[in-house]
């Protein structure tokens, strides 16, 4: 038996011309890739730091936080900086609460790239 359920429309953060910041739907918040915006942001560790700031800000625009991360994506230039980028991690997550985690090396999108972020978290109901 069929029956039509209203689908859930998704509601956008920051969206752009190409990407949205996040979107948010079924109950989550989607983060697309981040990176530090800023060219002068030096080192693996640096950029981290910057990026996971970003990331806070957009779960807080979508009214949740960093304790209800389900899962992170980090793309490394070199997968020798795991641990200056863990170093960054490690101070900025909550232990009781550490999503699921991927990290690969990867080309990024520009050469002053050492680090891109992408995450999913728990929308707060």
């Amino acid at each position: 038996m069929h029956r039509d359920v209203p689908a859930a429309i998704p509601s956008r953060i920051r969206p752009g011309a190409r990407k949205s910041e996040a979107v948010v739907a079924g109950g989550l918040v989607f983060i697309s890739g981040q990176v530090c915006p800023d060219a002068e942001c030096k080192g693996t560790e640096q950029q981290t730091v910057a990026i996971l700031a970003i990331i806070d800000q957009i779960l807080s625009e979508a009214g949740t936080d960093k304790s209800l991360l389900v899962s992170s994506t980090v793309w490394l230039r070199d997968i020798g900086e795991i641990a200056e980028m863990n170093r960054a991690w490690q101070a900025w997550v909550t232990p009781e609460n550490a999503p699921a985690r991927a990290t690969v090396q990867a080309t990024l999108g520009g050469p002053h790239y050492r680090i891109e972020i992408a995450a999913v978290a728990a929308a707060r109901t």
